[in-house]
C-alpha cells in the first residue's frame, strides 16, 4: 500500500512537470475542454457574425442601394475608381437619399401585377402540392403493400433530375395547339397562361413533400386513426380530421418551402411567358424591366427586391415556429 509520503511526492511530481509544447489549436481544445461554456460561446458568436454577415448584410447593402439617387449609381458605374464603398456600406448621407424609390418602383411599371402573378402562382401550385403529397404520404406512411419501397424511391430519384431537363417536352406540349381549350383559350395552347407554369412547378415541387409528410404521417400513434374509424370516419376523413392536424409542423414546413421556391422561380416562368405583366411573367421579370438598354436603373431594382420579398418574410415571421418544429422532428428518438 502507498503511504502518505508517497502520495505527497506523486503530488509534487505533477506540479513539477512542464507544460506540454501545444500548437494554437490543441491549446484552444484544451481550454475548450476544461472550460466547455467558453467553448460554446465562442462557437455562438461566430455562428452569428457568419449568420449576420451572409443574411442580413445584402439586405442592407440592398436598402442603401435603394436610398441612392439614380445620379449616384451612374456616377459610380461611370467612374469605378473613384468610388469609395465605405460610403455607401456607412450610408453616407452625403450622396443623398431617395426615399421615392419605393413608390416609383409601381409608376414605371405594374410592379403590384408582377407581384400578384408570382402570389398567385406560389398560392394555387401549394394547395395542389399539399392535397395530392397529403394523399400519397397518407398510402407511404400508413398502409403496407408490395412494391412500397421502390416506388418511394422512384418518387425520390425524379427530384434529384434537374428542372432544365424537362423543358423541351414541357414547352412542345404547351405550345401546341389543343381542339378541347379552343373555347377557353384564343389559340388553344397553355402559353403564356399559369397553367403552363403550375404544372411543372407542382410536379417539380412534389417530391420533397411527398417525404416531409411520409415522415410525419409515420409517426401518428395507429390508436388515433382506429378511434376514427370505430366512430364511423373513412381513411379520408381521418387523414384530415386527425392526421393532418396532429402533423401540422409537417404540412407548414412543406406548405412554406414550395411557396417560396415557386414564388421566387424564374428559369421555367421566363420561358413559359412573354415579358408584360399581362402575360403572368413573375416578379423576377419585373425587377429586370427596370434594365433598359441603355440604362440600368439600379436603385429601382433594390427597391423592386426589398419590397418582393416582403411576403415571403411575413410568411415565414408568420409560420417560423412551425417551421423550426416540422424540420427538428425526428432529430430526437421519442
Amino acid at each position: 500500500m502507498a503511504t502518505e509520503t508517497d502520495t505527497q511526492q506523486i503530488g509534487t511530481n505533477k506540479e513539477d512537470e512542464p507544460e506540454l509544447d501545444r500548437g494554437p489549436f490543441e491549446a484552444w481544445a484544451a481550454r475548450s475542454i476544461k472550460n466547455p461554456k467558453r467553448a460554446y460561446k465562442a462557437m455562438f458568436y461566430t455562428a452569428m457574425i457568419f449568420f449576420l454577415v451572409t443574411t442580413l448584410f445584402p439586405f442592407y447593402w440592398l436598402l442603401m442601394v435603394a436610398l441612392t439617387p439614380d445620379g449616384s449609381l451612374q456616377n459610380i458605374v461611370l467612374a469605378p475608381a473613384t468610388f469609395d464603398p465605405t460610403l455607401l456600406l456607412a450610408g453616407d448621407l452625403t450622396m443623398g437619399t431617395n426615399p421615392g424609390a419605393f413608390v416609383e418602383i409601381f409608376e414605371r411599371l405594374p410592379f403590384h401585377r408582377y407581384m400578384f402573378n408570382s402570389f398567385v402562382i406560389a398560392t394555387v401550385t401549394t394547395v395542389i402540392v399539399l392535397v395530392v403529397s397529403s394523399l400519397a404520404g397518407y398510402v407511404f406512411g400508413r398502409l403496407r403493400f408490395k412494391g412500397k419501397s421502390p416506388l418511394m424511391l422512384l418518387v425520390l430519384v425524379v427530384s434529384f433530375f434537374p428542372p432544365a431537363a424537362f423543358f423541351l417536352p414541357l414547352n412542345q406540349l404547351f405550345n401546341r395547339n389543343f381542339a378541347v381549350l379552343q373555347p377557353v383559350m384564343s389559340d388553344g395552347s397553355l402559353y403564356n397562361t399559369p397553367y403552363a407554369m403550375i404544372i411543372p412547378f407542382s410536379a417539380l415541387f412534389l417530391p420533397l413533400s411527398i417525404f416531409i409528410l411520409t415522415t410525419f404521417y409515420a409517426q401518428i400513434p395507429d390508436g388515433l386513426e382506429d378511434a376514427a374509424r370505430i366512430e364511423g370516419t373513412t381513411r379520408l376523413g381521418a387523414l384530415f380530421r386527425v392526421i393532418i392536424p396532429l402533423s401540422a409542423p409537417g404540412v407548414a414546413t412543406a406548405g412554406v418551402l414550395t411557396f417560396i421556391a415557386v414564388y421566387n422561380e424564374y428559369f421555367f416562368s421566363s420561358l413559359m411567358t412573354d415579358p408584360g405583366a399581362e402575360n403572368w411573367a413573375p416578379i423576377v421579370e419585373g425587377i429586370l424591366g427596370y434594365q433598359g438598354q441603355y440604362q440600368e436603373l439600379y436603385n429601382l431594382m433594390a427597391a423592386a427586391s426589398i419590397v418582393g420579398v416582403l411576403p415571403v418574410a411575413i410568411l415565414v415571421v408568420v409560420a417560423q415556429e412551425k417551421i423550426v418544429s416540422g424540420l427538428t422532428a425526428g432529430a430526437l428518438k421519442e
